[in-house]
């Protein structure tokens, strides 16, 4: 089922435009696309050269906006390519007045024309969607495809933190980390029952939660 087009859609984009960057082109190939660099000068855009984090599938950006206002000394770039989604997300950080946030409207396979080779010092992946049909595990955002994409990304030291409710999406992204030369620390399959300090909620999380539901968490590293 299609998501309804919200209301007043391009003026609400329109009026977030100074916080929304898009990743959309003409040529939506993804090999050639990598071909034809257009990198993001962060420097400009945030006034500061300190760390970037990158969240890929911020949803309505409750996560991303909290991690900026309680970390003022890092930069964020949220990733989203639904644009109903991302305009919610925008919007909820404006009325925060939170500096240190932008949102890249787009997937996730167009980050390597936009993010320069060993520039993000964290990827957050928190409750991706799992497709669990067989024949889609390759849209999975830990699938080895997408990767190879993070490790390009990533910077000497960097990290990526995923957090996920579904046991199979969880058990696939363990061995697709393992096999794609990641090592893997602070494994749990009860997040909130580990005693574990400082996580942010998502939506999803403050939902499955209240159905009970256990959280899974790892931090990956090359």
């Amino acid at each position: 089922m299609r998501m309804r087009r919200k209301k007043h859609l391009d003026e609400r984009l329109e009026a977030c435009d100074d916080v929304i960057i898009s990743m959309y082109s003409e040529d939506r190939n993804f090999k050639t696309f990598d071909d034809k660099k257009n990198y993001l000068d962060t420097t400009e855009i945030f006034g500061n050269d300190n760390p970037l984090y990158l969240e890929i599938g911020c949803g309505k950006g409750s996560f991303a906006t909290e991690l900026a206002l309680k970390n003022p000394g890092i930069n964020i770039l949220a990733v989203e390519k639904i644009s109903n989604v991302i305009v919610e997300a925008a919007e909820r950080a404006r009325e925060t007045g939170v500096k240190n946030l932008k949102f890249l409207l787009g997937p996730a396979e167009y980050l390597p024309r936009f993010i320069e080779n060993k520039s993000i010092s964290r990827i957050y992946l928190n409750f991706s969607c799992p497709y669990p049909k067989k024949r889609y595990a390759s849209h999975r955002l830990t699938h080895s495809g997408f990767l190879e994409i993070y490790k390009k990304l990533m910077a000497d030291g960097a990290e990526i933190h995923q957090k996920t409710d579904n046991a199979h999406f969880f058990e696939f992204s363990i061995e697709q980390f393992s096999q794609s030369g990641f090592k893997l620390k602070n494994v749990t399959f009860d997040l909130h029952g580990s005693g574990f300090e400082g996580n942010i909620l998502t939506e999803y999380e403050r939902r499955f939660l209240s159905e009970g539901c256990k959280i899974y968490r790892l931090v990956a590293y090359l």
